[in-house]
């Protein structure tokens, strides 16, 4: 899987703090292989992801050379935290040199990268200055909440740059209001196949589907993802007057295991949960079973969505 903001640090996964004794650091791996054990009702994800943690700071060096990247004393040559290619950019121009590229409205991103960036500025503290708020060191250093934040705002410009490149038969609306007062929707797709609202997310770790919602050792116990991007797809819906396809949720690559679905009930659009590289086939295509949409009927959805959708404030 991808490097993400998000993923937690080696001493998160053990349990410690960054400034714990090297012998408190091995009690607490001891403890963790145990109760992460497959054979004692662990999960081979986490027992695994505590003999990784393991392997990055258990020794002296190790540990010593974690902490200088986390910490700012070395950095890696390549910096995975700043904005990735947008709809605009040299790379999204590249991308689309071989033909017209769809309709984009919004920010994408624009959002969550703000509130990033006032998280960031709040924990460094009043009065301090900071420079680079993408500084790696400064990243790594940060509680997963806020390297989320900045994950999440990756997420949703990586798949703004993927949908950028579908081409003119296509409309991409970013940073939508949903009409429930306070969420939004990452992203409304219109084309072809149909219309579809999208959630781009990073969490840093494995995700999987149970009963009904997405969960996973990087998902907060009183989280409901889908729940939460089912409900502001429903208000987006009467607010403008429109019926979704299908709701798409986006993750890494490597995050997820084949795309598992929530069923279609009554009027309520089948949910399905994709990686990242197999996103715009579901865009062009549709999935098993859906009802496809007419030219004339696309025509008309994007005048109805031109007219209604409002963006979030940045």
């Amino acid at each position: 899987m991808h490097e993400s903001p998000a993923a937690s640090t080696p001493y998160e996964v053990l349990g410690v703090a960054s400034s714990v004794s090297d012998d408190a650091l091995r009690r607490a791996y001891r403890l963790k292989l145990r109760k992460t054990h497959p054979d004692v009702g662990g999960s081979a994800a986490q027992f695994q992801a505590v003999q990784t943690a393991w392997e990055r700071i258990g020794t002296p060096e190790g540990r010593a050379a974690y902490d200088r990247t986390r910490f700012g004393d070395a950095e890696a040559t390549a910096d995975p935290f700043r904005a990735s290619a947008t709809p605009g950019s040299s790379a999204a121009s590249r991308a689309s040199q071989t033909g017209l590229k769809t309709r984009m409205h919004g920010h994408p991103g624009g959002q969550v990268r703000q509130r990033y960036l006032n998280l960031i500025r709040e924990w460094a503290g009043r009065g301090t200055v900071i420079d680079d708020p993408y500084l790696p060191s400064l990243v790594r250093s940060a509680p997963r909440g806020i390297r989320h934040a900045l994950a999440k705002a990756l997420a949703e410009e990586a798949t703004a740059h993927l949908v950028s490149g579908l081409g003119i038969g296509f409309t991409a609306w970013h940073d939508v209001d949903a009409g429930n007062g306070s969420d939004k929707l990452d992203h409304v797709v219109l084309g072809p196949a149909g219309l579809f609202a999208i959630l781009s997310e990073d969490w840093g770790g494995s995700v999987q589907l149970r009963r009904g919602e997405l969960v996973g050792d990087e998902i907060d116990d009183d989280e409901d993802p889908l729940r939460s991007f089912q409900a502001s797809a429903k208000a987006f819906t009467r607010l403008v007057r429109v019926r979704f396809t299908g709701l798409i949720v986006v993750v890494p690559d490597g995050s997820v295991e084949g795309t598992p679905t929530v069923a279609k009930r009554g009027r309520h659009p089948l949910v399905i949960v994709v990686p990242r590289s197999r996103l715009n086939g579901l865009l062009r295509d549709g999935f098993l079973g859906m009802e496809r949409g007419s030219f004339e009927k696309v025509f008309e959805l994007r005048s109805t969505l031109q007219n209604g959708i409002r963006f979030v404030a940045s």
